[in-house]
């Protein structure tokens, strides 16, 4: 059973490595490498460009945001100018692509971001937005490929689909047997738990909005035929 400091990120007790720089969870590991070897016959060279990330690293990424010391996009992936906004404002854009500490499907050891850098071009730097995944995107052979394959090894995209809550991450994959058991243990008050004593920016409006930001931002709900 994983424990709730392995859910918010406090603790790495449940990952093995899947590269020199990646982490997972033993059966995520090897649910990805399969799903890599199957794409190395197709032809794509299936690399994970972000697993596990820790609470102190997605606490660094939230207080950064909050503060303008790091960009902050749009729904449409461009740049915004938050020094102006108040703090609802400044949290409902950073929740479109970041996740609160502690609430990172990243955290769990069972979700990965993807890439393939043969098709990256040689003078371009990975972005990790929907316009590269995209139809004409250089990466939209692989999102295809991913569409009919991935969920024959148990893998499925959380952010498929743009209901008003996270934006559409069609690099973000997330291994289903682990994903759903940490989405049921996962609850406001073991997110409460995890940010006592902590520095969180924005820390009295997202108490005040708790309940709403947990179901509009971090409950997924299933896309039927995903």
């Amino acid at each position: 059973m994983i424990s709730h400091a392995m859910l918010t990120g406090r603790s790495t007790e449940h990952l093995v490595e899947l590269t020199a720089h990646h982490r997972l969870q033993p059966e995520a590991v090897q649910a990805f490498l399969a799903l890599q070897a199957a794409a190395a016959k197709a032809g794509f060279n299936l690399q994970p460009a972000s697993t596990f990330r820790d609470f102190e690293r997605q606490l660094a990424i939230w207080n950064g945001k909050f503060h303008g010391e790091r960009p902050v996009l749009d729904s449409h992936s461009h740049p915004v100018d938050i020094t102006e906004l108040d703090d609802s404002q400044r949290g409902e854009l950073i929740l479109r692509w970041s996740a609160l500490p502690g609430a990172s499907r990243h955290h769990w050891g069972s979700d990965l971001d993807i890439y393939d850098p043969t098709l990256l071009p040689a003078d371009g730097k990975l972005q990790l937005e929907p316009w590269e995944y995209d139809h004409g995107g250089y990466f939209y052979p692989l999102t295809q490929w991913l569409d009919e394959n991935m969920a024959s090894f148990g893998f499925y995209r959380p952010f498929s689909h743009d209901s008003g809550g996270v934006a559409v991450e069609p690099w973000h994959l997330s291994y289903r047997p682990l994903a759903e058991q940490c989405e049921k243990l996962l609850t406001p008050k073991v997110l409460e738990q995890a940010w006592q004593g902590v520095d969180l920016a924005g820390h009295a409006w997202i108490s005040s909005q708790l309940q709403r930001i947990f179901q509009q931002y971090v409950i997924i709900t299933p896309v039927t035929g995903e």
